[in-house]
């Protein structure tokens, strides 16, 4: 299975990480990559609002105490997957506002997991690194390493 591409967009709608590991996506400018990040950022906003409350359940009354809901569960999520006959677009966002845009082949398996160790060297790599200035572009060698390894690996 293959791994095209790896967007990150800032909370704000900017593209601050963008890195192509596999041929195969039709090669683009950096004005085009900047204006993709944008444009994806603005549906899932739209999307985010158009997606539907699920009903709340009922309590029904009762003596023993209850948790305080928490305000994650119902949260809208918006834009997750977008899906080609040639690609799959996976969007992951942190609680942060932070989208990762993951471009695979369509029937690459456990996307959610691959989602998640990217997620961990982001962490790990770049939010750890005490010169990264968040909402600024990423360039981090070790980050660029962990990727590599981890995508190859994969591939």
């Amino acid at each position: 299975m293959v791994v095209f591409a790896l967007f990150i967009i800032s909370k704000a709608g900017g593209l601050i990480y963008n890195r192509e590991f596999h041929t195969g996506l039709t090669k683009l400018t950096s004005n085009d990559y900047l204006m993709l990040a944008g444009s994806f950022h603005g549906m899932h906003a739209i999307t985010k609002q158009l997606c539907p409350v699920p009903p709340v359940p009922a309590n029904p009354a009762s003596t023993a105490p209850s948790l305080a809901p928490s305000p994650f569960a119902s949260r809208p999520s918006g834009l997750e997957v977008l899906e080609s006959t040639h690609f799959r677009m996976q969007c992951f966002q942190t609680l942060t506002g932070v989208k990762f845009l993951l471009f695979t082949e369509p029937q690459q398996p456990n996307i959610d997991a691959m989602m998640r160790r990217i997620y961990e060297l982001y962490s790990d790599f770049v939010m750890k690194n005490p010169f990264y200035t968040v909402e600024m572009p990423i360039r981090c060698e070790k980050f660029d390493r962990g990727l590599d390894g981890f995508v190859k690996v994969r591939s």
